[in-house]
């Protein structure tokens, strides 16, 4: 791979064209508003990943709330999982950057070489290069954040408890954001999918391990992060939940969505 990944979704996904995805991304965040802002410290965010005229409205109401606090972040650790390529582990890129049609986001190079000698940890730029799960989360953070780093983490087989693991080492503190690019389950009929998915929210918002892929397809990940949630006290918030049938009107085989948001109590730090 070249220094720079290029968008491999851009114009797929959501608009190709600078300034229409600028304005796209910005009428999402203006149609997204929170019932109250966070009492604490945001710490990390769970988005859904499908087009922006899928799940885009939903992944705003996370990152309208972001915008609020936006000030101490400077980096941000991105778990998604692979849909392209098959990983054993954990996939990190040798790239500098990625780039989309707003720019490009630099790569902490200094955390992907520490993670690179951790076990379950490769480096694959194969992995990255036309995944999804991860890109289309950028046009958002950089309409939201100021000057930022990332940490792209694509998360193929490997168990929780070592992925948990990896994940406390790049944690941080007030600086990092933890974002885990997860959409629910995937072609039910409307109502059993609304059934399926307000189950999984309901032992996210629990802190509770134990999703599948048929209930989430970035399930590894996100019973990760909630691991480490749990450990560290975090607090859940839904934002936001629905799915296809809502956005495109097909109610026939949805994918179910949701936003919530997870903070530090504002007496608690690390």
């Amino acid at each position: 791979m070249n220094a720079v990944r290029p968008s491999a979704v851009a114009g797929l996904f959501y608009p190709g064209e600078p300034v229409a995805l600028r304005a796209d991304v910005q009428a999402l965040l203006a149609q997204a508003r929170a019932d109250q802002p966070l009492a604490g410290r945001l710490k990390l965010l769970v988005v859904p990943h499908a087009g922006y005229v899928y799940s885009g409205p939903v992944a705003a109401y996370a990152y309208a709330l972001l915008k609020a606090q936006r000030a101490r972040f400077r980096r941000v650790v991105l778990l998604g999982p692979t849909h392209r390529v098959a990983v054993r582990g954990v996939a990190i890129p040798t790239a500098a950057a990625f780039a989309t049609p707003l720019g490009a986001v630099a790569l902490d190079r200094a955390t992907l070489a520490a993670l690179a000698r951790l076990p379950g940890v490769v480096e694959s730029d194969a992995a990255h290069a036309a995944e999804h799960s991860l890109e289309v989360q950028l046009p958002f953070l950089q309409a939201v954040l100021d000057d930022f780093t990332l940490v792209p983490l694509a998360v193929g087989e490997i168990d929780v408890k070592q992925l948990a693991a990896i994940l406390e080492t790049v944690w941080g503190g007030d600086e990092t954001l933890i974002v885990v690019s997860s959409d629910l389950s995937h072609y039910h009929a409307y109502r059993d999918a609304q059934q399926i998915d307000r189950a999984t929210v309901d032992r996210i918002l629990a802190l509770a391990p134990g999703i599948d892929h048929e209930q989430a397809c970035g399930a590894t990940p996100l019973n990760a992060a909630l691991a480490v949630a749990r450990r560290g006290g975090l607090e859940p918030r839904l934002l936001g939940l629905c799915n296809s049938g809502d956005t495109s009107g097909d109610r026939a085989r949805v994918v179910g969505y949701c936003a919530i948001a997870f903070e530090e109590p504002a007496n608690v730090g690390r």
